[in-house]
């Protein structure tokens, strides 16, 4: 359920920006309380927020009734056959279909292009260039990280859902290298059909990792049969590479898929020395799946775990709007001129999720760079179908 106070705001003509900035909240959390009902989980915010809300209602020209039944429940109208008003609610759970179709892939149809003055798609083909990533304060400190652990041997775990923007930051990383001349060597092993166990596909197995290694540093060097032969190869080069200026990465991404047994034995090649200085830096790249590989609670790979920074991919919420407005800005149009005011607040409304079966404080945000793009040219190509101006709310919510 939605709160009446959807409609005293339309009433008073409020923007929920400026909800949000009069109670030095989030965008998303004012959000989620008009269109879902869901309030923060601290009492003592909650009880401020509502303060400050009943404040800005009263200074707005609200009456009495009005400020009475804000806070109160109001299902979202739908119509039956007969053309009557059916409640509904706006908050339901998350299903496979629902986020198979937030996830697939959509195309801007050339009467959307025509329609909006779009030369190309924004999210088609468009990272070029540094310039064409958005960054925002999480992937700043994200980027950091990484550059940090590729030039002073550090340990980083990035994770973030599909579609979030870990392989965009891991290329951007391996570009920021290559343009700033920076003296680091990456070290990428194959992860093409690996998993977990051999029952599924294939195990990758700290072997792997040195012949990535060995390759990487010496092309043409014949890989040694004996592992500790090849544990000495891959020291000597490793010495090699660092005494001829470098620093050396070893990125794995899918890390999700990595078993524990070769998580342990990264541990050896971590504490591959040249006198004090650490001679390899590891970058895992991976899903949420990979928190319960790295939990601190597991006996058998804690050790290493407590040497993991870890960096998690946010949604991108109170950001969405830089984030949309940069896209477009990349293609040559100004964002206000395609989405209405009220557009950014519903598509965040609308990639909130409840688990199936879940309650309301488990509701939890999709606004992912992926399954936001997927949505916009959905929606862009929907208002082109009706010949609207800009994307709005209702254009959003019908999507």
């Amino acid at each position: 359920m939605r709160l009446n106070l959807k409609r005293v705001l339309a009433r008073l003509s409020v923007p929920q920006k400026d909800v949000a900035e009069r109670c030095e909240v989030s965008s998303a959390l004012i959000a989620q309380l008009v269109n879902h009902g869901i309030w923060p989980r601290n009492d003592s915010l909650r009880v401020e927020l509502h303060q400050r809300i009943t404040a800005l209602l009263k200074e707005a020209g609200a009456d009495g009734e009005m400020i009475a039944t804000a806070f109160e429940e109001w299902p979202l109208p739908r119509s039956n056959a007969e053309g009557a008003d059916v409640p509904t609610s706006t908050a339901t759970p998350e299903t496979d279909e629902d986020e198979h179709m937030l996830l697939r892939n959509e195309t801007l149809t050339h009467e959307a292009r025509e329609h909006f003055g779009l030369v190309r798609s924004p999210f088609i083909d468009d990272i070029a260039t540094l310039a064409d990533v958005f960054a925002c304060p999480s992937t700043r400190r994200a980027r950091a990280a990484l550059m940090d652990a590729a030039l002073n041997q550090g340990f980083v775990a990035l994770v973030g859902e599909s579609g979030s923007g870990k392989t965009t930051l891991r290329e951007e990383l391996e570009e920021r290298i290559r343009l700033e001349g920076k003296p680091v060597i990456v070290i990428k092993p194959y992860v093409m059909e690996m998993e977990s166990s051999d029952a599924r596909g294939n195990v990758m197995k700290s072997g792997q990792i040195a012949e990535a290694i060995i390759h990487t540093l010496d092309p043409g060097a014949t890989v040694r049969a004996s592992t500790q032969a090849r544990a000495r190869q891959v020291h000597a080069l490793l010495t090699s590479s660092q005494q001829a200026g470098y620093s050396n990465l070893l990125i794995v991404e899918e890390a999700h898929r990595m078993p524990k047994s070769t998580l342990r034995h990264l541990k050896s090649f971590m504490e591959m020395k040249h006198g004090l200085r650490r001679l390899l830096g590891v970058v895992l790249i991976g899903q949420p799946e990979l928190d319960m590989t790295l939990s601190d609670k597991l006996a058998d790979v804690r050790e290493i775990v407590q040497r993991c920074e870890r960096r998690e991919m946010l949604p991108l919420d109170d950001d969405l709007q830089p984030y949309l407005a940069h896209k477009f800005a990349r293609v040559g149009v100004k964002l206000a001129d395609l989405f209405a005011d009220d557009a950014c607040d519903a598509i965040r409304a609308r990639l909130v999720r409840i688990p199936r079966g879940g309650s309301r404080a488990e509701a939890h945000s999709i606004c992912y760079p992926l399954v936001v793009n997927n949505l916009v040219v959905r929606a862009l190509n929907a208002a082109a179908a009706v010949q609207f101006p800009r994307v709005d709310a209702q254009v959003i919510r019908g999507c």
